[in-house]
């Protein structure tokens, strides 16, 4: 089985940004766990700041993977596009968010991406992900 993991804006920062928040954990570390802990999955990751890029890559991967993580960072309350290109992948994709996006901001409560995926997790921290790949198995 194929996964990719795509994460959107700023969570290159993990580990050093709102540790209180996101932990103190890089997602390199807990990349490298999740690869343990799954040892039938070949993963694949990809970040990016820039929301064309993720687009690109959700595009690619829709076409290569059994199924795909996507945390999409600020990018779920602002971009259509990304829900778009979910739409129009056959690889279903999981959203996951490392905090309890419905406790934070009135604007975080709204996502382009909820509707397009097959599931969403929210709040869990990094475990998220761990449950995100499980869905698919």
């Amino acid at each position: 089985m194929n996964i990719a993991i795509i994460n959107g804006p700023n969570l290159n920062l993990l580990g050093t940004r709102e540790p209180e928040v996101y932990g103190s954990r890089t997602f390199a570390q807990f990349f490298e766990e999740l690869q343990k802990k799954f040892p039938s999955v070949t993963f694949s990751y990809f970040q990016s700041n820039v929301e064309g890029e993720l687009i690109n890559e959700l595009q690619r991967a829709g076409k290569a993977c059994d199924g795909i993580v996507l945390n999409p960072g600020g990018y779920t309350h602002t971009s259509v596009a990304i829900g778009d290109a979910i739409a129009a992948i056959n690889a279903p994709v999981v959203e996951v968010h490392i905090s309890n996006v419905h406790a934070r901001e009135e604007f975080r409560r709204i996502s382009h991406v909820s509707a397009k995926a097959k599931g969403t997790i929210a709040g869990l921290g990094l475990k998220g992900y761990e449950l995100a790949v499980a869905s698919f198995l």
